[in-house]
C-alpha cells in the first residue's frame, strides 16, 4: 500500500488537487483509510478522514437500491411501465428530427429507468432535438420530485426504450419519485429510516446540519489561468448547502468515506450488514449483473469491456476495459472526483473522494486519478 499512498500523496502537492480520503478494506476489514492534503482552497486546514465530500451520481447506486427494496417487499415490478405510477408518461414520444414525435415501440419501464436504456436525451449524436426541447421544459428548475416528473412527462425521449445505453440523469430522478409515490413517504425520509439509519451513515443526507457544515470540503474547478478556484453554484459558496432544489436521486447527496463503505460493505456482503438486512442477496446478484442483454454488444457508453448493472457498471472483460479488476467487479463514480467500487470475486471495496469539478472543454486540468488509485490497490493484493 505504500505506492498507493506516496502516489496520493504527490496527487495533493502544491500544484495539484486540494485533497483526498481513501479507504480500502477486504474480507470485511478496513486495510487502508487515510486523509491526504487539505480540506480548503487556502490549504490552512488538514483534511480529515471524517471530512464531507459532495458525492453526486454516486447517489445512484443508493437510489437504485431503494427501488429494489419496494420490488423485494413486493410493491413494484421491474418491467412495470413507469406510467403507472407517474401521471403523464402513458404515450411516450420520439423525437429525432425536430419534427412531431412518434409513439414509442414499446413503453418506458422501471428497468429502463435504472439501467439507462429509457431512451431520454443524453447527449448522445442525434439527440440534440430532444435536448433542446428538454432546455426549454427545464424538468431541474423544479422545486420537488414531483414537479420534476411532471415536466418531464413533456420530455420526448431521444431513442426508443431499450435500445442504447444513454447515461443521464432524468432516469433516477424519476425513479426517485417513484419511490414516493409507492411508499407514500418522502425519498429523503425513506432513504433515512430504510439505509441510512440501519447502516449507521450519519453523516450521508442531502444536506449538511451547521453544527457539521465545517467538515466539508471545498469544491474547485481549474481557471482559465490554470489556477484553481471554488467552483461555481450554492453548494460552493455555502459548503453544506442543498446541492439541487429537490432531493435528488441522481446526484444529491453528502457523505464521507467511511459511511458510503458500510454502503458498499452491505452490498459486498450480499444486503446485510452488521445484522441489518437492506437487500436479499438474491437481489443483490442481479443488481451486480450486467443487464444490458438486449443490447448488441452488451456494453455502456463509457468502455468496450464494461456493462451495467442496477446502480453501476459491471466490469466484462478487464483486458478490453484496459486496467487491472476481475469480472463482475461493480462501482460508479461522482461529478465531483469521487469514486468507489466492489469486487466479490476478491471480496475487495475501495473508495477514493475528492472535491473537483473537470473542466469540460478540454483544457488545462489536474489528471484523472481514478484509474491509478485501482491499479495500486489491486497491485497491493496477497493472497
Amino acid at each position: 500500500m505504500e505506492r498507493l499512498q506516496a502516489y496520493l500523496r504527490e496527487a495533493t502537492g502544491s500544484d495539484g488537487y486540494v485533497g483526498a480520503v481513501a479507504l480500502v478494506a477486504r474480507h470485511g476489514h478496513v486495510v487502508d483509510w487515510q486523509a491526504y492534503g487539505y480540506r480548503d482552497l487556502a490549504r490552512r486546514e488538514p483534511l480529515r478522514r471524517d471530512d464531507i465530500f459532495r458525492i453526486y451520481s454516486m447517489t445512484k447506486t443508493v437510489t437504485t437500491v431503494a427501488v429494489l427494496m419496494l420490488m423485494e417487499e413486493g410493491k413494484l415490478a421491474l418491467d412495470d411501465p413507469l406510467s403507472r405510477y407517474l401521471p403523464g408518461f402513458e404515450h411516450p414520444q420520439v423525437l429525432t428530427d425536430g419534427a412531431a414525435g412518434r409513439p414509442t415501440i414499446k413503453p418506458v419501464t422501471l428497468h429502463a429507468l435504472l439501467t439507462h436504456t429509457a431512451g431520454y436525451p443524453a447527449g448522445l449524436k442525434g439527440d440534440e432535438p430532444a435536448v433542446k426541447r428538454m432546455e426549454r421544459i427545464d424538468p431541474h428548475g423544479a422545486k420537488d420530485l414531483r414537479g420534476f416528473a411532471e415536466r418531464m412527462s413533456r420530455v420526448p425521449l431521444a431513442a426508443d426504450p431499450e435500445t442504447r445505453f444513454g447515461y443521464d440523469g432524468a432516469s433516477l430522478e424519476l425513479a426517485a419519485r417513484v419511490v414516493e409515490v409507492v411508499s407514500g413517504e418522502s425519498f429523503e425520509r425513506f432513504l433515512q429510516e430504510r439505509i441510512f439509519q440501519p447502516l449507521d451513515m450519519h453523516d450521508t443526507g442531502f444536506a449538511v446540519p451547521e453544527a457539521k457544515r465545517a467538515r466539508v470540503v471545498d469544491i474547485t474547478t481549474m481557471a482559465s489561468n490554470g489556477k484553481l478556484r471554488i467552483a461555481d453554484g450554492a453548494s460552493a459558496t455555502h459548503p453544506g448547502a442543498p446541492l439541487n432544489a429537490y432531493t435528488s436521486g441522481a446526484g444529491g447527496l453528502y457523505s464521507t468515506a467511511a459511511d458510503y463503505a458500510r454502503f458498499a460493505q452491505m452490498l459486498l456482503d450480499g444486503g446485510t450488514l452488521d445484522g441489518h438486512t437492506v437487500l436479499g442477496r438474491k437481489t443483490v446478484a442481479l443488481m451486480l449483473r450486467n443487464q444490458l442483454t438486449m443490447l448488441d454488444p452488451p456494453v455502456n457508453q463509457f468502455n468496450a469491456g464494461e456493462g451495467f448493472g442496477f446502480g453501476g457498471y459491471v466490469v466484462l472483460d478487464p483486458a478490453k476495459r484496459g486496467q487491472p479488476g476481475s469480472p463482475g467487479q461493480f462501482g460508479w463514480s461522482g461529478a465531483a472526483s469521487t469514486y468507489y467500487m466492489i469486487d466479490p470475486r476478491e471480496d475487495l471495496l475501495a473508495i477514493l473522494l475528492l472535491q473537483h469539478l473537470p473542466r469540460e472543454d478540454g483544457g488545462k486540468d489536474l489528471p484523472r486519478l481514478s484509474r491509478s488509485f485501482y491499479a495500486r490497490v489491486y497491485q497491493a493484493l496477497r493472497p
